[in-house]
């Protein structure tokens, strides 16, 4: 296996790179990562089972949409491909250090400039993307409301509903949550998708993200989902403001947005998210 990778990257970069020592790193929850090298030549690999390639090759098209943006340190993506058993994804490796309050002044800073480009007139993106190992569907539509309530809560309450687990009728909250969201029609950027604590790093020159669900969407559900799950420091929002600001009816809007990664968690992993989702679907809904 790790020989077809080591070809891999060689006829990618046009190098005769050769793996000699590799060590496996935490991959959370969906996939296996390593750290590879040879001869001062160092990468990043995930890997997973073959029929998992299209989860890799849409995180590298989500990368390198971010790295064209040249707002935000990713990692560089060398090769995605398959081996006899094996999906991998190669990037180039990052040393991380500790985290800073500088750091995290500069990332607000950076992704505040990703979130002012507004080149793009709608909301969707040019292919489906992942969230963990769920597919976020991103069919373009012009109208926010719309496509926050159907292709953010709604694929994810039917998928929850083809499972066994169900919240209530889900054209109702559809529409509940297009209600929630019809007066505001924000001005559509280019999001990370899945920025919590776990997808950002800190370099030694810079702040640096991972693992990216992108699609042209609402600002304000990058800045939402840092609260969820491990809040990031107030440095952060501090600095994302000042270069920002968000708008007045942010904390109205937050938990509708972060219903949608929390009836993912639902699908993923079930247990406490499933009543956590429920618990949100009554204060939001009922």
């Amino acid at each position: 296996m790790w020989q077809a990778i080591a070809e891999h990257i060689n006829s990618e970069l046009d190098s005769n790179f050769q793996v000699e020592h590799k060590i496996q790193l935490d991959g959370g929850s969906n996939n296996l990562a390593w750290h590879i090298s040879g001869k001062e030549q160092h990468y990043f690999v995930k890997l997973n089972q073959r029929e998992q390639l299209q989860q890799f090759e849409t995180e590298a098209l989500s990368l390198q949409a971010l790295q064209q943006a040249h707002c935000i340190r990713v990692p560089q993506v060398i090769c995605s491909g398959q081996t006899v058993d094996k999906a991998f994804l190669v990037l180039e490796y990052l040393t991380l250090q500790g985290e800073s309050v500088t750091g995290w002044h500069t990332l607000a800073r950076q992704l505040a400039l990703l979130h002012k480009q507004h080149d793009q007139a709608m909301y969707g993106f040019d292919w489906d993307t992942m969230l963990g190992s769920t597919v976020q569907p991103n069919k373009w539509l012009s109208n926010w409301s719309s496509f926050f309530s159907e292709q953010r809560l709604g694929w994810q309450l039917q998928l929850l509903l083809e499972q066994g687990f169900g919240f209530g009728k889900i054209d109702y909250l559809v529409e509940q949550c297009r209600q929630r969201l019809h007066h505001y029609q924000p001005s559509p950027s280019l999001l990370h998708g899945d920025l919590w604590r776990g997808n950002v790093g800190f370099c030694v020159d810079a702040p640096a993200v991972f693992d990216p669900a992108c699609y042209f969407g609402d600002r304000e559900t990058d800045i939402a989902y840092t609260s969820l799950f491990g809040r990031f420091p107030d440095a952060f929002y501090q600095s994302y403001n000042e270069c920002y600001p968000l708008d007045q009816g942010f904390n109205e809007r937050k938990d509708v947005y972060n219903l949608y990664h929390v009836l993912n968690h639902a699908n993923l992993f079930r247990g406490a998210y499933l009543v956590q989702a429920q618990d949100m679907i009554k204060q939001l809904f009922y």
